[in-house]
């Protein structure tokens, strides 16, 4: 059960995440929303959420800053008083072949995608640590599993996010603390908007189901994993990408 559950969401306005916090508000949840700035989709998607949600709070923090995020963390231990589940969504490309990416396409991708990944669970910890129960769950990518051309910075990134998922869920399973990652395929979103329709076309029928996903698809499996259904599942990489990596 999720009612009254205390989610905390990075990224959480736009595309999977946004998703994500519609289906938590659905569900009962109390939000704290990590976003980068304020936009007019921002704030849509705030009012969104009132609507279904008996408590919701916006906190504009820049994740790869780790004053801001320890910052944005206090304020929100704050204002609800625990958490009980960290979802880390926020990420953004810069694709690139290798040679063609400028350093702040390396730095700016690994520092959103992974460092602040690392960065909000590591502010949130001690909080389970002292609540003796916790559940954070990571959005990686099937690209950080198998890679991809033109996306060697974030599939770094996304792979990263693999290797810390292990080491959280290894570090603080004794604890009650859950940690898992999903790995995303190719999810219909802004993310996937920029390319061509031939481009499209072949990406749906090099994948075993034939189409894309939907953010849809990977918030069922957020709530899977954020539910006491899945209790003893720690540790994990979990792909929602169509048969594309099998």
């Amino acid at each position: 059960m999720l009612e009254n559950k205390v989610v905390v969401i990075t990224g959480g306005t736009r595309g999977i995440g946004r998703q994500i916090a519609l289906g938590f508000a659905e569900r009962g949840a109390k939000l704290a929303i990590i976003a980068t700035g304020e936009s007019k989709q921002t704030f849509q998607t705030i009012e969104e959420l009132k609507q279904n949600c008996s408590e919701v709070g916006l906190y504009l923090c820049d994740v790869k800053s780790p004053e801001r995020v320890e910052e944005a963390a206090k304020r929100i231990l704050a204002d609800f008083g625990h958490v009980d589940i960290l979802v880390n969504n926020a990420g953004i490309t810069r694709d690139n072949l290798l040679p063609a990416l400028e350093i702040s396409d390396i730095d700016d991708v690994i520092d959103v995608n992974l460092k602040g990944t690392i960065l909000v669970t590591r502010a949130f910890i001690r909080s389970f640590v002292k609540n003796k129960c916790g559940n954070i769950i990571n959005i990686s990518s099937v690209v950080g599993l198998m890679g991809n051309r033109g996306q060697s910075n974030y599939a770094a990134s996304k792979a990263g996010i693999v290797g810390f998922t292990k080491s959280v869920a290894r570090e603080y399973g004794k604890k009650n603390i859950r940690c898992n990652a999903v790995a995303p395929g190719y999810i219909q979103t802004d993310m996937t908007e920029v390319l061509d329709e031939n481009t499209v076309e072949q990406i749906k029928q090099s994948l075993p189901l034939g189409t894309l996903g939907e953010p849809a698809d990977v918030a069922n499996l957020v709530f899977f994993l954020a539910d006491e259904c899945s209790r003893y599942i720690t540790g994990e990489v979990i792909k929602v990408d169509g048969g594309m990596y099998v």
